[in-house]
């Protein structure tokens, strides 16, 4: 069986890593860097660095930042953020990320999930959607979960599977922040009607909610900022948790 992944997200911002409440309310988390190599060493399975800002100089700064974890940390991490073109990938990728999250730009051109598995592979390919439930049905957010859309989940994260993605992380917009628990049945849809990793992001605020979403949500990975930077729930202790309630990881 393959173990559960446990990954710590770093929103950056002007070079920082912040952290807000459902998208907004942002708080300074610290050094990016530092926050790297410090989850690597303390037993991260992966990473991820949004770059929500995403300006023409977040852009530069992401790059510099991208070259300086490449040097310190041993795990994969994913960076996203502004991505719209393959020579966008290419950059990041040259400049030691593994993987890349689209999320906007997939949405305003679905054709640019192929471009970037024709020429990287699927592997290297995360395609995230912010989604906000609305009366009972999921629909997907653009631009930081700002703009909302009339596209449903479910159908959007199969189309993404069929042009060739490599995994999907869902962020629950309800969620985010609240520290609540993951959007497990939402998840757990996901997980059933795809063929492809689902990583859960939005809610984590104790080590049972990380249960819940592998048992229930049936994730493949869970993605977490504020428990973790703020060290509410340290990561070997949550992993040793898991371990005893059955749930495969990487101690």
């Amino acid at each position: 069986m393959l173990t559960k992944r446990i990954i710590p997200c770093l929103d950056i911002k002007n070079g920082r890593t912040v952290k807000g409440v459902n998208f907004v309310n942002l708080i300074d988390a610290g050094d990016p860097v530092a926050l790297a190599k410090q989850y690597a060493d303390l037993g991260a399975d992966e990473l991820v660095f949004l770059d929500i800002s995403a300006t023409l100089e977040g852009r530069k700064t992401m790059r510099e930042m991208v070259l300086k974890v490449a040097e310190q940390v041993n795990i994969p991490f994913t960076v996203g953020g502004g991505i719209s073109t393959v020579e966008d990938v290419d950059v990041l990728l040259q400049c030691g990320a593994d993987k890349v999250s689209i999320n906007s730009s997939a949405i305003k051109r679905p054709e640019l999930i192929n471009e970037l598995v024709d020429k990287f592979g699927s592997q290297c390919v995360v395609v995230a959607i912010d989604a906000k439930q609305i009366k009972g049905k999921w629909f997907v957010h653009l631009a930081g979960g700002t703009i909302p859309t009339d596209i449903n989940l479910f159908d959007w994260a199969k189309e993404v599977e069929k042009r060739g993605a490599g995994e999907i992380l869902f962020t629950s917009m309800n969620n985010d922040g609240t520290k609540a628990g993951f959007a497990n049945e939402a998840l757990a849809k996901l997980s059933t009607e795809l063929n492809i990793p689902i990583i859960a992001s939005g809610g984590a605020g104790t080590v049972q909610h990380f249960i819940d979403t592998f048992v229930e949500g049936k994730s493949d990975a869970a993605l977490a900022a504020s428990v973790f930077h703020f060290g509410e729930i340290p990561i070997l202790e949550l992993k040793q948790k898991l371990k005893e309630n059955n749930i495969p990881v990487r101690i």
